[in-house]
């Protein structure tokens, strides 16, 4: 190692934090140069970014500041699954939940039964390991698919039904997962069954879990009232998040559930989506921080082990069979859930490609899965998932992007948007630069106001910047005539 390295490795903590805290956010930031270049999302950059300075490669950040932003996944899916309460109006679920009901249950449902049977069947790994594995793969990663829809200004039915079924997914994860664990335990200690303790105790923890983030979110309604300046109300709504999840995570527990029935809870009572903006637009740098992490947290040496206790077959072959198959069955699932409740064929064809990405939910549980089961097998099942997930993490954005262009959720060339049959529908003949020219006077008509420009996150947040400079004013001038008339006596 450099000298200058092994002196950034043993230099104070203070100082070792905040350089490698600066350190992920310009690689991170630099990165997303060349995707951009490559037409890839931006939590692609980030996940190589993190492998790159990692130990794995150049070795920029020292281990006790990885280990010590334990923190950072459980901050970032708090911001992550209460943005995504936002789209769990009421009104909206009465229009389609039921079909992003069945849609959800069928998708992970069959991504699990496909990952059971290549695992169980095919490769003859342990069962326990086999069925807490399959229930692993159901859940998707929120972060990486709303910052991508974030990133494109995609919108429309097949956006709608994509958020609904992500975030269902990780409901229904977590229901399979409870279920999965207790059996696994009961064959582990050789019992014809399972105990019913086992499989209600996750259950009715998540459920409370449920209740304590409703409650939570009647609290965020009370405390963000109408006259509530936007800097406090953003303060505010940060501390109620923060501490959610540290009740979680002391108790833990996963906080997104209660974090996403904040969300739904929040947007019902109050129909105010500017706070959830606002959140949008400060939350990047503690994503980009989460999936920088995730990169350097890799752990490429234990690819190559065999673990006794799971099976015989290496676990680099079960994490590429793993990855193989839950991508078949997210995509068959999700096509014939579309199928069922008659789901538009833009809907049905390509939501299977936005379901891939899987990070956040999936580590969490794999960990609580590790230390349940213990051992071998709990070692190789995080093994599995955390390799996959950045795998998956590397291919979702780009396969999640492509869905959304497929879909026709959003558009990128000028024919999309102003179609050329309509402009050409006048006397004569009329060249190609007069049909450009006409094309882009139809688009500037159709342009808003140059104050909309803005995207919707930063109006919300430059509206809050400009409340605050305001009230700063008025409390200087306040003080100006105050010192004004004590000089007068």
């Amino acid at each position: 190692m450099p000298d200058y390295l092994s002196a950034f490795q043993n230099t104070s903590s203070a100082a070792a934090v905040i350089m490698s805290v600066a350190l992920m956010l310009f690689s991170g930031f630099i990165a997303t140069r060349l995707t951009k270049r490559l037409r890839l999302p931006d939590v692609t950059a980030y996940i190589v970014s993190g492998i790159l300075i990692g130990p794995y490669c150049l070795h920029l950040v020292p281990p006790r500041i990885i280990e010590g932003m334990d923190f950072l996944p459980d901050i970032a899916l708090a911001f992550i699954a209460f943005s995504t309460g936002e789209f769990f109006k009421v009104s909206v679920l009465k229009k389609n939940g039921l079909k992003v009901v069945v849609i959800t249950i069928l998708e992970a449902f069959l991504t699990s039964v496909f990952v059971f049977v290549a695992a169980w069947f095919v490769l003859r790994l342990n069962f326990a390991f086999s069925i807490v594995l399959a229930a692993l793969a159901s859940a998707t990663a929120p972060a990486s698919t709303m910052m991508t829809i974030r990133q494109t200004g995609a919108k429309g039915d097949f956006v709608n039904t994509l958020l609904q079924v992500v975030a269902l997914d990780d409901v229904v994860g977590l229901v399979e997962y409870s279920i999965a664990i207790s059996v696994a335990l009961a064959s582990i200690s050789g019992r014809g069954g399972f105990s019913l303790r086992n499989v209600l105790l996750p259950i009715v923890v998540n459920a409370g879990v449920l209740g304590l983030g409703c409650f939570f979110g009647l609290v965020m309604k009370w405390m963000l009232f109408q006259r509530r300046s936007t800097d406090n109300r953003l303060i505010i709504s940060i501390a109620l998040l923060s501490s959610f999840c540290g009740i979680c995570t002391l108790f833990d527990v996963s906080p997104l559930l209660g974090c996403m029935s904040m969300g739904t809870v929040y947007i019902n009572l109050t129909e105010d989506d500017k706070l959830f903006k606002q959140l949008n637009y400060f939350s990047p740098p503690i994503l980009l921080l989460f999936f920088v992490r995730s990169g350097v947290s890799f752990q490429l040496g234990a690819l190559f082990r065999t673990s006794a206790a799971v099976g015989s077959v290496p676990l680099l072959l079960v994490g590429v069979i793993y990855f193989l198959v839950r991508i078949l069955g997210k995509y068959a699932g999700a096509f014939w859930g579309c199928f069922l409740v008659r789901k538009p064929k833009n809907v049905r064809n390509h939501l299977g490609l936005a379901l891939i990405p899987q990070a956040g939910v999936a580590i969490g549980l794999a960990a609580l899965g590790a230390r349940t089961l213990g051992g071998e097998t709990g070692s190789a099942l995080q093994t599995i998932i955390l390799a996959s997930s950045v795998l998956y993490e590397l291919i979702g954005p780009a396969c999640a992007k492509l869905s959304l262009y497929l879909s026709g959720s959003y558009q990128t060339r000028i024919e999309d948007i102003v179609p050329e049959e309509d402009l050409s529908q006048g006397e004569g003949q009329k060249s190609s630069i007069e049909l450009l020219i006409e094309r882009i006077q139809k688009i500037q008509k159709d342009l808003p106001p140059p104050k909309t420009l803005l995207s919707e996150e930063e109006e919300a947040f430059l509206e809050a910047s400009e409340k605050q400079y305001a009230a700063m004013e008025a409390g200087r001038r306040y003080a100006n005539i105050h010192h004004s008339r004590t000089r007068r006596f």
